[in-house]
């Protein structure tokens, strides 16, 4: 099973912190986030968990936060979305050959999952990838995604060292490394946005050939 129900029991910590929003912003999406695109799609962007006022909000991956913003401008310039992005699920954008999942579901508090939270949900994110038939490449987004992913894969993280930029050649898929787009990382200049479309304009050279 690729997607959790909408009342996943398997984190003690997240149903709770779940439980919570849900009474505090009762018309809030407040479930486990789906993967957003087709499964059709050649290209999966992996990222860490729903933000609570983003896509736990929204129901969507990277809507209603700061890192959707650039995610989705880069999409949309590399020909990976069409339609306008509006940071709402009613928008007119659509994935193009591309998906996006998170390594955990659910929001966690303080962004933070533990790592038998991220092992938990492993099972998932693996669902995802056994169900993308034309998969060829993976972009992780931040360390994390990247050894859960991985993991996921069935792969040892020591043959595969995460480092912005890195790519990885797995078999007939490909694994790129990035730091996360979050406004953090973008205030602080870890990742700029020549940085994060290189990675993309490096995916979509990839995939002419």
């Amino acid at each position: 099973m690729a997607e959790p129900s909408a009342d996943c029991p398997l984190c003690p910590r997240l149903v709770a912190f779940r439980a919570a929003a849900r009474v505090e912003w009762p018309d809030w999406y407040n479930a486990p986030v789906p993967s957003f695109g087709p499964d059709t799609a050649r290209l999966l962007i992996v990222g860490l968990a729903p933000g609570l006022k983003g896509a736990n909000r929204t129901g969507r991956p990277f809507t209603g936060d700061y890192a959707g913003e650039l995610l989705y401008a880069t999409l949309l310039k590399f020909g990976f979305a069409t339609g306008e992005f509006k940071a709402r699920p009613d928008d007119s954008l659509a994935l193009v050959d591309c998906r996006i999942t998170n390594g955990v579901r659910c929001v966690p508090p303080e962004n933070k999952p533990t790592p038998a939270e991220i092992a938990t949900c492993r099972g998932f994110l693996a669902a995802t990838l056994t169900q993308m038939p034309a998969l060829r490449s993976i972009v992780a987004l931040g360390r994390i995604a990247h050894d859960t992913t991985l993991k996921a894969l069935g792969l040892p993280l020591s043959r595969h060292v995460f480092a912005h930029g890195a790519r990885h050649p797995i078999g007939d898929l490909t694994l790129y490394d990035s730091y996360h787009c979050s406004r953090y990382n973008t205030n602080t200049g870890v990742l700029t946005t020549q940085m994060f479309e290189e990675v993309f304009e490096r995916i979509r050279q990839d995939l002419r050939h």
